[in-house]
């Protein structure tokens, strides 16, 4: 296979479903973002549980950010392969509504799974977290996603370098690389 000329195209590096699962599952930080009232985009770093095909996070019900998720449910998450045994280069994004829970049936079940998924199931790391989490302030945020962007950095690689031996693993490019990028050459001349 021949070497690409440029990276303008980088769509077509999606994940597979099977990876984008893998690293949902294994990473236990992303970034989470949200609108300010001043329609400022804002992010933080938290600790996260990818559970049941939604984003679970939680956090003190006085933080800017729930005030903000209550006003606006809109928010984003993006989780990268840093620090997994998948090695770096690996990303997903999350588009989708975020619901805030205070029930003790969500309690319940979240507050021992996700001390178990950052501290390990040894220990008195995990009970011990999972007993301080457990206050009358705190909330858990549940991210249902609308819309995933995934990005594999070792197929760009490998399709830069002439070294992609299978272009079925390419994904089909988004419509920033069909539509928007034939009406951007245009605009400028180059089409």
């Amino acid at each position: 296979m021949e070497a690409i000329d440029d990276y303008e195209r980088v769509s077509i590096y999606g994940l597979d479903l099977e990876t984008r699962e893998r690293l949902l599952t294994t990473q236990r930080e992303c970034v989470f973002n949200w609108c300010t009232r001043e329609e400022w985009p804002m992010g933080v770093i938290m600790s996260c549980l990818w559970h049941e095909d939604r984003m679970w996070l939680t956090a003190g019900a006085h933080r800017h950010r729930i005030s903000a998720v209550r006003r606006n449910p809109k928010v984003s998450v993006v989780v990268t392969s840093t620090g997994t045994e998948l090695g770096t280069g690996k990303t997903v994004t999350i588009k989708g509504k975020c619901h805030i829970r205070e029930d003790d049936e969500t309690k319940s079940w979240f507050y021992p799974k996700f001390s178990r998924h950052l501290h390990g199931d040894n220990g008195p790391e995990a009970a011990i977290f999972e007993e301080k989490l457990n206050s009358p302030l705190r909330v858990i945020l549940e991210v249902v996603p609308e819309k995933f962007i995934t990005y594999d950095g070792t197929k760009m690689f490998l399709h830069s370098a002439g070294k992609l031996k299978d272009e079925s693993v390419l994904t089909e490019p988004s419509t920033a690389d069909t539509e928007r990028l034939a009406r951007e050459l245009k605009r400028r001349g180059m089409a």
